[in-house]
């Protein structure tokens, strides 16, 4: 599996549609009246289908007067020309009366899923799309100050994400280059298997369990907020992480990891423990950079 598309220079999925909604829009619909276009406010939207990463756009619909064309027609022309840039990205699909929907690949999925295992977060994304700021006034965090109740459960759910990567590493069943001794680094150096295996043979994800596609739509979720925050009001970001976490404890109590998986579904375990990684990433920004608090590798 090749991991050549853009995702590391838009960790948020959302920024990464963002960012072909504007080139496609700038060449077929551009007029510097369109406020949708010209402010970077296209309507774009996650479905809760878990079962699935998908969007939705009515951009179509509201640029349909302006433009003085029909929704569908709009939306066709412009669903055309995204078919052609990223067609291996999104999966696209017209629904009347002009909505434009985009359905994730399952190798992008696991292109971006690989990215938040070995690179960190915040990178690109100190503008995110649609012209919010990533917040970066939080304090520094101290591992010493007191810990309010309410961010225990995000604190034991990274500690336990970390303390699993260890011991998977102890155990051969991943190598890392050098166990990290802090969280300051914020991703995984990650030897082998690199790429994580992800896929399965017929290149579909091999991470299908609801628990699964749960904690994957959290994930989405929170890095969709990191990388592009809402302009329109604050993100509350201890309940987006609290969800995570949750998402976490209920992936760890349905999901195995050792025992007979790990004899028999090596490849699946190695995928489970990528999505330990993921996670552990995700929830070690926003405890720092966020919240600011310390982001344990123990409790």
């Amino acid at each position: 599996m090749h991991y050549k598309l853009p995702v590391s220079k838009y960790k948020s999925i959302k920024q990464l549609l963002y960012s072909y909604l504007i080139k496609s829009l700038s060449i077929d619909t551009y007029n510097p009246e369109n406020g949708c276009i010209k402010d970077k406010k296209i309507p774009l939207h996650k479905d809760r289908d878990e079962n699935r990463v998908l969007y939705t756009s009515n951009v179509s619909l509201q640029l349909s007067k302006s433009q003085n064309r029909k929704a569908m027609e709009l939306a066709s022309a412009i669903a055309s020309d995204l078919s052609r840039t990223c067609g291996d990205v999104f999966r696209i699909q017209i629904v009347p009366p002009g909505w434009i929907h985009f359905e994730l690949t399952h190798s992008t999925l696991a292109t971006w899923l690989q990215s938040l295992v070995v690179g960190s977060l915040g990178e690109e994304g100190e503008q995110g799309a649609g012209g919010g700021k990533v917040n970066n006034q939080c304090p520094i965090p101290n591992p010493q100050s007191p810990i309010p109740n309410s961010l225990f459960a995000i604190q034991h759910a990274h500690a336990r994400c970390c303390s699993l990567v260890f011991l998977a590493h102890r155990e051969g069943l991943i190598k890392l280059k050098q166990p990290v001794t802090n969280t300051s680094q914020g991703f995984w150096d990650v030897i082998s298997p690199n790429p994580l295996p992800w896929l399965n043979c017929n290149e579909t994800l091999r991470l299908n369990h609801p628990a699964e596609r749960r904690l994957i739509a959290e994930l989405i979720q929170v890095v969709d907020n990191i990388e592009s925050p809402d302009i329109n009001g604050s993100v509350k970001w201890e309940k987006l992480a609290l969800n995570l976490s949750q998402a976490f404890e209920h992936f760890w109590s349905n999901c195995r990891i050792w025992g007979e998986v790990k004899v028999t579904l090596p490849e699946l375990a190695q995928a489970r423990l990528g999505l330990l990684m993921a996670t552990q990433s995700v929830l070690r920004y926003v405890l720092e950079e966020n919240l600011g608090v310390f982001a344990p590798l123990e409790l």
